[in-house]
């Protein structure tokens, strides 16, 4: 341990007011939301203390040792923030998220940070106000700890940006994060913050939780208002929460949703039996055939073993509508709707840099090798929702909605369950993270949850190995059940995995 190291392991464990015996040591890396609602309320940590030790860690962690790139900006107010909760610690029972430090994805509108979508393009754009689904979080007691890194305008999924650099995986460093919410999962994987979120038009808060050992929750579109969040796809786009365990994502999403949509308490339907007998179709179609996918079958055949020990009948879904690349080649719609969306959004923001996507083309403030051919497309269409192939795509996603629905009734399924990723998550000489499965959900805007499926072999560069995670995607409005399936099955998994390459700052005696 360097001495710089050493020097904030003490910080660490002055600022959380606890003794040095190691029985005493509150574990902010590893906590949970229920874990860190006992501490404060037996006393054993101040929100204060909590934050500050997030806020080492970031120190310690992002910027140095194995320079995460995770964090594009910390809160300066997230301190006072902090003080706010202790003052009132009764708030507790009734602040769902009190003292809950979170990473916010930078396309999440902020009133006291910028939100730059990870571009220098938008270095400084300064939202007039927060994004709703930010005041419901700060309503709840959530503290806002800093904005994540981000594949750029989140159009990628190896979280590169212009403005923050290659996030890194803490579990490889010299693989990707997966994306687009790369620095969100890799800040909440590795301890910098209790939880996060992220958005998802295709894969982008799956893939950062199957590359990061985490659980990730696209929400069904419209549960979570998307009002103050950078736009790409109005067809596809939705937003929900990256966290260490599947309690944490349903308190989560319980403050997240829509109040006039949610249906009941997610934290309630946590059974730890809710896979017994339930059906689980397993998509043949996405898992991966060639060598380069033999880790992620082999780890996916764990997990489904895991499904079938606890209760579940697999159903094997021979399906070749269900083909992800084919999906996306033929219905995606991201190039027609982004440029009249991000001129909308860019129009809302008082002091944008850039007041459309024709400007931020010509300022070339932005990472060409990732962007350009994406960008230039969408700018190159003139109106592109009037444009006849549009509207094509639409009626096509309407008929897949249709078919994925026969597909559900007609072999009684609880959930489809699949590979995230095909292959693992790239290293970061790769400029694409290939063989993804997320766009079912992206086109039909069906809830999906990944959820850690295991490990690869281990190697020098990946001491425990490279994470995969596995897909659970449900009925739309029913995250209840699906949070429920998934945790039964994280049950059987064991608690979250700290990456060696960020390990405790006060170790244990």
């Amino acid at each position: 341990m360097s001495k710089a190291t050493a020097a904030l392991a003490v910080t660490l464990v002055t600022s959380l007011g606890i003794a040095a015996q190691a029985q005493d040591r509150f574990a902010a890396e590893t906590a949970t939301v229920a874990e860190v609602h006992k501490a404060l309320a037996t006393g054993q940590i101040s929100c204060h203390g909590l934050v500050q030790a997030y806020l080492d860690r970031i120190a310690a962690y992002d910027q140095a040792g194995p320079k995460l790139a995770a964090i594009r900006e910390s809160n300066r107010n997230a301190l006072k923030q902090a003080d706010a909760v202790d003052q009132t610690r009764g708030d507790l029972a009734t602040r769902p998220l009190a003292c809950v430090p979170l990473v916010l994805k930078d396309n999440y509108n902020t009133a006291e940070m910028a939100t730059t979508g990870g571009s220098s393009s938008l270095e400084g754009a300064q939202p007039k106000e927060d994004a709703a689904v930010v005041a419901r979080l700060r309503k709840a007691g959530a503290i806002i700890l800093a904005k994540a890194n981000m594949q750029e305008f989140a159009l990628g999924g190896t979280s590169i940006s212009s403005l923050g650099g290659q996030v890194l995986n803490p579990y490889d460093l010299t693989r990707t994060p997966g994306g687009s919410s790369g620095g969100t999962g890799a800040a909440v994987a590795s301890g910098m913050a209790l939880a996060g979120t992220g958005s998802d038009t295709v894969n982008s808060i799956r893939s950062p939780a199957s590359a990061n050992n985490l659980v990730g929750l696209r929400a069904t579109q419209a549960l979570i208002t998307l009002d103050g969040i950078m736009p790409v796809s109005k067809t596809q786009d939705a937003i929900g929460p990256i966290t260490r365990t599947v309690a944490d994502a349903a308190a989560m999403l319980q403050v997240m949703a829509d109040p006039d949509k949610v249906k009941g308490n997610y934290t309630a339907d946590l059974k730890p039996d809710a896979l017994k007998g339930a059906r689980i179709g397993v998509v043949k179609v996405l898992f991966g055939t060639k060598p380069e996918h033999a880790e992620v079958n082999r780890v996916m055949q764990s997990a489904l073993d895991r499904l079938r020990a606890a209760g579940a009948v697999l159903v094997d879904i021979d399906d070749p509508a269900l083909e992800a690349d084919r999906l996306g080649a033929a219905d995606d719609v991201q190039t027609y709707e982004f440029k009249a969306l991000m001129n909308a959004y860019l129009a809302s923001v008082p002091n944008a840099p850039q007041k459309d996507l024709a400007g931020i083309i010509a300022s070339g403030k932005y990472n060409k090798p990732a962007l350009e051919k994406f960008l230039l497309a969408a700018q190159a269409r003139g109106d592109g929702m009037n444009e006849p192939e549009y509207k094509a795509r639409l009626q096509r996603i309407a008929a897949f909605k249709d078919h994925l629905a026969a597909v559900f009734n007609e072999n009684k399924l609880d959930a489809l369950a699949y590979p995230l990723q095909k292959r693992l998550v790239v290293p970061t000489t790769e400029p694409n993270q290939a063989d993804r499965n997320g766009i079912i959900a992206g086109l039909t805007g069906y809830p999906a949850i990944d959820v850690p499926a295991g490990f690869s072999t281990p190697t020098e560069t990946a001491p425990l190995g490279v994470p995969v995670g596995m897909d659970l995607l449900g009925r739309p409005f029913d995250e209840g059940h699906l949070l429920g399936l998934a945790y039964a099955y994280e049950q059987a998994t064991g608690p979250h995995r700290l990456p060696s390459s960020t390990p405790p700052l006060a170790q244990a005696h």
